[in-house]
């Protein structure tokens, strides 16, 4: 069976990007490969193994056009309304805290927060009941 190991994104603004990641989600440099032409930088936490890939191209100066059909990266909390709160004091703009129900079950509590290129991130509260582990 595959597992998935990393997800990608394209950053412009290297130092933003890992500043934002680090503050929002706790991740830190795994491990930074600089090529010719553009940088890979690997992140992640000790509670996965999981990494989300910075690409940066040197060339770019523009901001990427993340079109409509990029969806979203998700992450899970053990405490949604504490996470927001922090996110909110440290100035990242995280938007409501929502409910989600799908017909009269409920699922579980989100909010967004989007980083510096325009990326939204999903913020679930972990466990029951949605089971977002």
């Amino acid at each position: 069976m595959a597992r998935m190991i990393h997800s990608m994104i394209r950053v412009r603004d290297e130092a933003a990007s890992i500043a934002f990641y680090d503050t929002a989600f706790g991740l830190k440099v795994a491990d930074r490969l600089v090529f010719d032409t553009f940088t890979l930088i690997y992140l992640s936490n000790d509670e996965q193994t999981f990494e989300l890939e910075l690409t940066v191209n040197h060339d770019r100066t523009r901001p990427y056009d993340l079109g409509d059909g990029y969806g979203h990266l998700a992450v899970s909390v053990a405490d949604v309304d504490a996470e927001h709160a922090r996110l909110a004091a440290a100035g990242l703009s995280p938007l409501a805290v929502k409910d989600m129900s799908c017909g009269t079950r409920f699922v579980g509590r989100y909010f967004f927060i989007t980083d510096p290129d325009g990326y939204r991130i999903e913020v679930l509260q972990r466990g029951a009941p949605g089971r977002f582990v």
